[in-house]
Protein backbone atom coordinates (compact mmCIF):
# COMPACT_ATOMS: atom_id res chain seq x y z
CA UNK A 1 0.00 0.00 0.00
CA UNK A 2 2.85 2.10 0.79
CA UNK A 3 5.76 0.98 -0.98
CA UNK A 4 7.38 4.07 -2.94
CA UNK A 5 6.60 5.96 0.11
CA UNK A 6 8.91 3.77 2.52
CA UNK A 7 11.28 3.83 -0.10
CA UNK A 8 11.71 7.52 -0.24
CA UNK A 9 11.38 6.98 4.02
CA UNK A 10 14.31 5.06 3.71
CA UNK A 11 16.39 7.60 0.91
CA UNK A 12 15.13 10.25 3.50
CA UNK A 13 16.40 8.66 6.58
CA UNK A 14 20.21 8.60 6.04
CA UNK A 15 20.32 12.39 4.50
CA UNK A 16 17.97 14.04 7.62
CA UNK A 17 17.43 13.63 11.00
CA UNK A 18 14.70 11.36 11.55
CA UNK A 19 14.12 11.43 7.90
CA UNK A 20 12.19 14.26 8.44
CA UNK A 21 12.24 18.39 8.09
CA UNK A 22 9.40 18.58 11.22
CA UNK A 23 9.44 16.06 13.56
CA UNK A 24 5.57 15.26 13.62
CA UNK A 25 6.17 14.18 9.90
CA UNK A 26 8.08 11.39 11.19
CA UNK A 27 4.59 9.20 12.20
CA UNK A 28 6.78 8.48 15.56
CA UNK A 29 3.76 9.07 17.95
CA UNK A 30 1.50 6.78 15.99
CA UNK A 31 3.36 3.97 14.85
CA UNK A 32 4.41 2.50 11.36
CA UNK A 33 6.16 4.91 8.72
CA UNK A 34 5.02 8.68 7.23
CA UNK A 35 3.48 8.05 3.87
CA UNK A 36 4.63 10.66 1.09
CA UNK A 37 2.47 13.28 -0.84
CA UNK A 38 2.88 14.11 -4.04
CA UNK A 39 -0.02 16.39 -4.29
CA UNK A 40 -3.22 17.99 -3.29
CA UNK A 41 -6.47 19.40 -4.65
CA UNK A 42 -9.49 20.52 -2.98
CA UNK A 43 -10.06 18.67 0.58
CA UNK A 44 -7.75 15.50 -0.79
CA UNK A 45 -4.22 14.36 -1.22
CA UNK A 46 -2.34 12.31 -3.06
CA UNK A 47 0.54 10.21 -1.96
CA UNK A 48 3.68 8.96 -3.93
CA UNK A 49 1.55 5.10 -4.12
CA UNK A 50 -1.31 7.16 -5.86
CA UNK A 51 -3.57 6.20 -2.42
CA UNK A 52 -5.88 9.35 -1.83
CA UNK A 53 -7.13 10.68 1.68
CA UNK A 54 -9.67 13.21 2.93
CA UNK A 55 -6.92 15.59 4.45
CA UNK A 56 -7.60 17.34 7.92
CA UNK A 57 -4.21 18.38 8.63
CA UNK A 58 -4.12 21.20 5.48
CA UNK A 59 -0.19 21.80 6.06
CA UNK A 60 -0.98 22.18 9.80
CA UNK A 61 -3.70 25.13 9.65
CA UNK A 62 -2.73 27.38 6.39
CA UNK A 63 -5.40 25.83 4.12
CA UNK A 64 -8.32 27.03 4.85
CA UNK A 65 -9.64 27.23 1.58
CA UNK A 66 -8.00 23.88 0.64
CA UNK A 67 -5.73 22.86 -1.48
CA UNK A 68 -4.93 24.14 -5.17
CA UNK A 69 -7.71 26.51 -4.64
CA UNK A 70 -8.17 28.25 -8.62
CA UNK A 71 -8.18 32.12 -7.64
CA UNK A 72 -4.80 31.63 -5.12
CA UNK A 73 -2.59 29.13 -7.78
CA UNK A 74 -3.86 32.07 -10.32
CA UNK A 75 -2.26 34.83 -8.67
CA UNK A 76 0.64 32.98 -7.72
CA UNK A 77 1.14 32.30 -11.67
CA UNK A 78 0.67 36.21 -11.75
CA UNK A 79 3.87 36.35 -9.75
CA UNK A 80 5.91 34.10 -10.94
CA UNK A 81 5.58 36.49 -14.18
CA UNK A 82 7.22 38.92 -12.61
CA UNK A 83 9.91 37.51 -10.08
CA UNK A 84 9.76 35.52 -6.91
CA UNK A 85 12.06 38.11 -4.46
CA UNK A 86 13.80 41.08 -4.70
CA UNK A 87 15.08 41.93 -1.24
CA UNK A 88 13.21 45.19 -1.68
CA UNK A 89 9.45 46.91 -1.25
CA UNK A 90 6.78 45.88 -3.40
CA UNK A 91 3.08 47.08 -3.41
CA UNK A 92 1.31 43.62 -2.43
CA UNK A 93 3.63 44.00 1.48
CA UNK A 94 1.10 47.07 1.92
CA UNK A 95 -1.66 45.61 0.54
CA UNK A 96 -1.29 42.31 3.22
CA UNK A 97 -0.77 44.35 5.82
CA UNK A 98 -3.94 46.84 4.99
CA UNK A 99 -5.87 43.42 5.07
CA UNK A 100 -4.15 42.32 8.53
CA UNK A 101 -5.00 45.51 10.26
CA UNK A 102 -8.37 45.65 8.88
CA UNK A 103 -9.29 42.78 10.07
CA UNK A 104 -7.35 42.99 13.63
CA UNK A 105 -8.23 46.28 15.11
CA UNK A 106 -5.31 46.00 17.81
CA UNK A 107 -2.47 46.18 15.29
CA UNK A 108 -1.74 49.26 14.45
CA UNK A 109 1.65 47.97 12.80
CA UNK A 110 2.80 44.93 11.58
CA UNK A 111 5.70 43.19 10.61
CA UNK A 112 6.33 40.48 7.80
CA UNK A 113 8.50 37.58 8.87
CA UNK A 114 9.02 33.92 7.39
CA UNK A 115 7.51 32.29 9.95
CA UNK A 116 5.41 31.87 13.16
CA UNK A 117 9.13 30.97 15.52
CA UNK A 118 10.47 34.09 13.67
CA UNK A 119 7.29 36.49 15.08
CA UNK A 120 6.72 35.12 18.43
CA UNK A 121 10.55 35.48 19.19
CA UNK A 122 10.40 39.18 17.61
CA UNK A 123 7.52 40.16 19.88
CA UNK A 124 8.95 38.81 23.15
CA UNK A 125 12.27 41.01 22.24
CA UNK A 126 9.87 43.80 21.44
CA UNK A 127 8.24 43.19 24.67
CA UNK A 128 11.62 42.74 26.52
CA UNK A 129 12.51 45.96 25.20
CA UNK A 130 9.45 48.37 26.42
CA UNK A 131 9.25 46.89 29.49
CA UNK A 132 13.40 46.64 30.47
CA UNK A 133 12.35 43.66 31.83
CA UNK A 134 13.86 40.05 31.50
CA UNK A 135 11.26 37.23 32.42
CA UNK A 136 8.72 35.85 30.32
CA UNK A 137 5.07 33.83 31.51
CA UNK A 138 4.18 30.90 28.99
CA UNK A 139 1.51 28.31 29.58
CA UNK A 140 2.24 24.38 30.10
CA UNK A 141 1.41 22.68 26.33
CA UNK A 142 1.64 25.69 24.58
CA UNK A 143 3.96 25.95 21.10
CA UNK A 144 5.12 28.74 20.45
CA UNK A 145 7.60 28.37 17.85
CA UNK A 146 11.70 26.67 18.60
CA UNK A 147 13.32 29.80 20.03
CA UNK A 148 14.96 28.56 23.46
CA UNK A 149 12.93 30.78 26.02
CA UNK A 150 9.69 28.92 24.31
CA UNK A 151 11.04 25.60 24.43
CA UNK A 152 9.64 25.09 27.94
CA UNK A 153 6.94 23.03 28.87
CA UNK A 154 5.63 23.52 25.41
CA UNK A 155 3.16 21.02 23.56
CA UNK A 156 3.24 20.13 19.89
CA UNK A 157 5.96 18.17 18.67
CA UNK A 158 7.90 18.51 21.85
CA UNK A 159 4.28 16.84 23.40
CA UNK A 160 4.34 14.10 20.81
CA UNK A 161 8.05 12.88 21.23
CA UNK A 162 7.31 13.25 25.07
CA UNK A 163 10.19 15.97 25.95
CA UNK A 164 9.72 18.07 28.82
CA UNK A 165 12.18 20.55 27.26
CA UNK A 166 15.22 20.80 24.46
CA UNK A 167 18.51 20.18 25.38
CA UNK A 168 20.60 22.90 24.16
CA UNK A 169 18.54 25.77 25.84
CA UNK A 170 20.83 27.47 28.26
CA UNK A 171 19.78 26.76 32.08
CA UNK A 172 20.21 30.73 32.81
CA UNK A 173 17.80 31.53 29.72
CA UNK A 174 15.09 28.77 30.75
CA UNK A 175 15.11 30.71 35.02
CA UNK A 176 13.49 33.34 33.13
CA UNK A 177 10.32 31.62 31.48
CA UNK A 178 7.96 31.14 33.78
CA UNK A 179 4.94 28.79 33.18
CA UNK A 180 1.20 28.19 34.74
CA UNK A 181 -1.25 26.42 33.63
CA UNK A 182 -3.79 26.95 30.85
CA UNK A 183 -6.92 27.86 32.07
CA UNK A 184 -5.78 28.08 35.86
CA UNK A 185 -7.13 31.78 37.27
CA UNK A 186 -5.85 30.48 40.42
CA UNK A 187 -2.38 29.73 39.57
CA UNK A 188 -2.20 32.94 37.33
CA UNK A 189 -3.06 35.35 40.02
CA UNK A 190 0.06 33.54 42.08
CA UNK A 191 2.67 33.78 39.49
CA UNK A 192 1.66 37.42 39.22
CA UNK A 193 1.67 37.79 42.86
CA UNK A 194 5.52 36.08 43.17
CA UNK A 195 6.96 38.08 40.18
CA UNK A 196 5.18 41.33 40.65
CA UNK A 197 6.39 43.93 37.86
CA UNK A 198 8.49 41.41 36.69
CA UNK A 199 7.25 39.90 33.90
CA UNK A 200 7.89 41.44 30.60
CA UNK A 201 5.39 39.81 28.50
CA UNK A 202 2.65 37.04 29.02
CA UNK A 203 2.60 35.19 25.81
CA UNK A 204 -0.57 32.53 25.15
CA UNK A 205 -2.25 30.68 22.24
CA UNK A 206 -5.72 32.14 22.99
CA UNK A 207 -7.29 28.84 21.71
CA UNK A 208 -4.52 26.31 22.33
CA UNK A 209 -3.68 24.01 19.13
CA UNK A 210 -0.67 22.43 20.36
CA UNK A 211 -1.80 20.07 23.10
CA UNK A 212 -4.74 19.31 20.85
CA UNK A 213 -7.75 21.86 20.70
CA UNK A 214 -8.11 23.59 24.10
CA UNK A 215 -10.24 26.51 24.17
CA UNK A 216 -9.69 28.81 27.36
CA UNK A 217 -11.98 28.71 30.06
CA UNK A 218 -14.86 31.47 30.63
CA UNK A 219 -12.89 34.39 32.98
CA UNK A 220 -9.62 32.99 31.88
CA UNK A 221 -8.02 35.33 28.90
CA UNK A 222 -10.13 38.19 30.99
CA UNK A 223 -7.98 37.63 34.18
CA UNK A 224 -5.36 37.16 32.04
CA UNK A 225 -5.61 40.44 30.12
CA UNK A 226 -6.42 42.46 33.84
CA UNK A 227 -3.21 41.30 35.32
CA UNK A 228 -1.19 42.09 32.24
CA UNK A 229 -2.76 45.58 32.60
CA UNK A 230 -2.15 45.92 36.13
CA UNK A 231 1.30 45.19 36.40
CA UNK A 232 2.60 46.85 32.82
CA UNK A 233 3.20 43.29 31.23
CA UNK A 234 3.04 43.34 27.26
CA UNK A 235 -0.03 40.49 26.38
CA UNK A 236 1.01 38.56 23.24
CA UNK A 237 -1.65 36.48 22.09
CA UNK A 238 0.23 33.94 19.54
CA UNK A 239 -2.37 33.47 17.05
CA UNK A 240 -0.33 31.79 14.71
CA UNK A 241 -3.08 29.23 14.75
CA UNK A 242 -6.33 31.03 15.11
CA UNK A 243 -5.74 33.94 13.06
CA UNK A 244 -8.27 34.01 10.11
CA UNK A 245 -9.45 30.68 11.56
CA UNK A 246 -11.42 30.71 14.31
CA UNK A 247 -12.76 33.78 12.94
CA UNK A 248 -11.94 36.11 10.16
CA UNK A 249 -10.55 38.56 12.85
CA UNK A 250 -8.77 35.75 15.13
CA UNK A 251 -9.43 34.39 18.94
CA UNK A 252 -9.22 37.98 19.57
CA UNK A 253 -12.21 39.05 18.15
CA UNK A 254 -14.48 35.77 19.07
CA UNK A 255 -13.38 36.51 22.72
CA UNK A 256 -13.58 40.34 23.07
CA UNK A 257 -9.85 40.62 24.02
CA UNK A 258 -7.29 43.53 22.91
CA UNK A 259 -3.60 42.37 23.37
CA UNK A 260 -1.06 44.66 23.16
CA UNK A 261 0.96 42.58 20.46
CA UNK A 262 -0.30 39.81 18.17
CA UNK A 263 1.57 36.78 16.20
CA UNK A 264 -0.03 35.48 12.95
CA UNK A 265 1.33 33.13 10.13
CA UNK A 266 -0.11 29.95 8.37
CA UNK A 267 -3.17 31.33 6.71
CA UNK A 268 -1.96 34.68 5.93
CA UNK A 269 0.29 33.21 3.81
CA UNK A 270 -2.24 31.25 1.68
CA UNK A 271 0.09 27.86 2.28
CA UNK A 272 3.67 29.55 1.58
CA UNK A 273 5.71 30.50 4.61
CA UNK A 274 4.71 33.53 6.13
CA UNK A 275 4.30 34.87 9.93
CA UNK A 276 4.40 38.36 11.50
CA UNK A 277 4.07 40.29 14.53
CA UNK A 278 2.12 43.18 15.00
CA UNK A 279 0.15 45.71 18.00
CA UNK A 280 0.31 48.98 19.60
CA UNK A 281 2.23 51.60 17.74
CA UNK A 282 3.91 52.46 20.45
CA UNK A 283 5.60 49.09 20.94
CA UNK A 284 5.86 48.29 16.87
CA UNK A 285 7.49 51.71 16.18
CA UNK A 286 10.37 50.11 18.57
CA UNK A 287 11.45 47.69 15.89
CA UNK A 288 14.17 48.88 13.07
CA UNK A 289 14.79 51.11 11.59
CA UNK A 290 11.81 53.29 13.14
CA UNK A 291 13.24 52.28 16.90
CA UNK A 292 16.18 50.40 18.45
CA UNK A 293 15.32 47.20 18.29
CA UNK A 294 16.73 44.83 15.49
CA UNK A 295 15.05 42.16 13.33
CA UNK A 296 15.51 41.60 9.89
CA UNK A 297 15.04 39.44 6.90
CA UNK A 298 15.71 38.88 3.65
CA UNK A 299 12.75 37.15 2.27
CA UNK A 300 10.47 39.01 4.41
CA UNK A 301 7.59 39.52 2.51
CA UNK A 302 8.09 37.88 -0.28
CA UNK A 303 5.69 38.46 -3.31
CA UNK A 304 4.78 34.79 -4.01
CA UNK A 305 3.64 34.42 0.24
CA UNK A 306 1.99 37.81 -0.15
CA UNK A 307 0.10 37.31 -3.04
CA UNK A 308 -1.17 33.73 -2.07
CA UNK A 309 -1.96 35.49 1.24
CA UNK A 310 -4.13 38.41 0.20
CA UNK A 311 -5.77 36.43 -2.14
CA UNK A 312 -6.77 34.46 0.50
CA UNK A 313 -7.72 37.11 3.33
CA UNK A 314 -10.14 38.31 0.29
CA UNK A 315 -11.88 35.00 -0.53
CA UNK A 316 -12.39 34.73 3.40
CA UNK A 317 -14.39 38.12 2.94
CA UNK A 318 -16.91 36.83 1.22
CA UNK A 319 -20.77 36.62 2.52
CA UNK A 320 -21.40 33.58 4.51
CA UNK A 321 -17.57 32.01 4.01
CA UNK A 322 -17.61 31.48 7.73
CA UNK A 323 -21.09 30.47 8.74
CA UNK A 324 -20.36 28.06 6.06
CA UNK A 325 -17.31 26.16 7.60
CA UNK A 326 -18.64 26.47 11.09
CA UNK A 327 -21.65 24.30 10.11
CA UNK A 328 -19.72 21.38 7.96
CA UNK A 329 -16.96 21.72 11.34
CA UNK A 330 -19.84 21.28 13.72
CA UNK A 331 -21.47 18.44 11.43
CA UNK A 332 -17.76 16.62 11.62
CA UNK A 333 -17.35 16.97 15.74
CA UNK A 334 -20.98 15.74 16.04
CA UNK A 335 -20.72 12.84 14.26
CA UNK A 336 -17.59 11.62 15.65
CA UNK A 337 -19.17 11.96 19.02
CA UNK A 338 -21.86 9.70 18.00
CA UNK A 339 -19.72 6.94 16.56
CA UNK A 340 -18.04 6.97 19.75
CA UNK A 341 -21.28 6.97 21.81
CA UNK A 342 -22.13 3.79 19.46
CA UNK A 343 -18.85 2.15 19.85
CA UNK A 344 -18.66 2.74 23.80
CA UNK A 345 -15.03 4.34 23.25
CA UNK A 346 -13.99 7.29 25.91
CA UNK A 347 -14.20 10.40 23.44
CA UNK A 348 -13.94 13.79 23.90
CA UNK A 349 -14.31 16.47 21.01
CA UNK A 350 -12.70 19.84 21.66
CA UNK A 351 -13.30 22.67 18.81
CA UNK A 352 -13.22 25.75 17.98
CA UNK A 353 -14.48 26.92 14.88
CA UNK A 354 -12.75 24.90 11.92
CA UNK A 355 -10.53 23.61 14.34
CA UNK A 356 -10.89 20.15 16.86
CA UNK A 357 -9.49 17.48 18.18
CA UNK A 358 -10.57 14.10 19.03
CA UNK A 359 -9.33 13.06 22.40
CA UNK A 360 -8.98 9.53 23.43
CA UNK A 361 -9.96 10.32 26.90
CA UNK A 362 -13.43 10.37 28.57
CA UNK A 363 -12.69 14.08 29.26
CA UNK A 364 -13.12 17.44 30.19
CA UNK A 365 -9.56 18.59 28.15
CA UNK A 366 -9.17 22.21 29.66
CA UNK A 367 -5.27 21.85 29.96
CA UNK A 368 -1.87 20.10 29.66
CA UNK A 369 -2.60 17.68 33.00
CA UNK A 370 -6.26 16.45 31.33
CA UNK A 371 -4.85 16.24 27.40
CA UNK A 372 -2.08 13.99 28.90
CA UNK A 373 -4.65 11.48 30.15
CA UNK A 374 -5.61 10.63 26.48
CA UNK A 375 -4.79 7.06 25.59
CA UNK A 376 -2.14 7.91 23.09
CA UNK A 377 -1.38 3.86 22.63
CA UNK A 378 -5.12 3.65 21.20
CA UNK A 379 -5.01 7.27 19.44
CA UNK A 380 -1.95 5.69 17.39
CA UNK A 381 -4.60 2.43 16.20
CA UNK A 382 -7.31 5.20 15.97
CA UNK A 383 -5.35 7.14 12.97
CA UNK A 384 -3.89 4.20 11.81
CA UNK A 385 -7.08 2.39 10.66
CA UNK A 386 -8.26 6.25 9.20
CA UNK A 387 -5.25 6.76 7.18
CA UNK A 388 -5.80 3.02 5.77
CA UNK A 389 -9.24 4.15 5.11
CA UNK A 390 -8.25 7.33 3.14
CA UNK A 391 -8.65 10.05 5.76
CA UNK A 392 -5.69 11.78 6.86
CA UNK A 393 -5.49 12.86 10.52
CA UNK A 394 -3.23 14.58 12.13
CA UNK A 395 -0.47 11.96 13.45
CA UNK A 396 -0.66 13.30 17.06
CA UNK A 397 -3.38 12.94 20.09
CA UNK A 398 -1.95 16.65 21.00
CA UNK A 399 -2.11 18.19 17.26
CA UNK A 400 -5.39 20.08 15.98
CA UNK A 401 -6.68 18.77 12.78
CA UNK A 402 -8.43 21.39 10.38
CA UNK A 403 -11.87 21.30 8.19
CA UNK A 404 -11.27 23.62 5.64
CA UNK A 405 -14.02 25.20 2.76
CA UNK A 406 -12.90 22.23 0.35
CA UNK A 407 -14.57 20.06 2.48
CA UNK A 408 -18.33 18.53 1.31
CA UNK A 409 -20.79 16.57 3.24
CA UNK A 410 -20.25 13.71 1.79
CA UNK A 411 -16.24 14.21 2.37
CA UNK A 412 -17.65 14.34 6.80
CA UNK A 413 -20.54 11.59 6.05
CA UNK A 414 -17.32 9.30 4.41
CA UNK A 415 -15.22 10.50 7.52
CA UNK A 416 -17.98 9.87 10.51
CA UNK A 417 -18.38 6.35 8.70
CA UNK A 418 -14.17 5.59 8.74
CA UNK A 419 -14.18 6.79 12.30
CA UNK A 420 -17.23 4.85 13.13
CA UNK A 421 -14.94 1.31 11.80
CA UNK A 422 -11.87 2.74 13.42
CA UNK A 423 -13.51 2.98 16.89
CA UNK A 424 -15.25 -0.32 16.58
CA UNK A 425 -11.63 -2.05 16.32
CA UNK A 426 -10.68 -0.06 19.52
CA UNK A 427 -13.53 -2.00 21.12
CA UNK A 428 -12.47 -5.10 19.85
Amino acid sequence: MHSKSKEWFERAVGLMPGGVNSPVRAFRAVGGEPVFIAGGKGSRMTDVDGNTYIDYVGSWGPLILGHCHPEVMEALAKVLETGTSFGACTTREVELAEQIQKAFPSIERVRLVNSGTEATLSALRVARAATGRDKILKFEGCYHGHADSLLVKAGSGVATLGLPDSPGVPAALAALTLTAPFNDAVALENIFDAHRNQIAAAIVEPVVGNMGCVPPQPGFLEKLRALTEQQGTVLILDEVMTGFRVARGGAQQLYGIEPDLTTLGKIIGGGLPVGAYGGKAALMDLVAPAGPVYQAGTLSGNPLAVAAGAKTLEILERPGFYERLEAISARLERGLLGEARRAGVPLTVNRVGSMLTAFLNAGPVTDYASAKQSDTEAFGRFFGSLLEQGVYFPPSQFEAAFVSAAHTEQDIADTVQAAGRALEKLRA
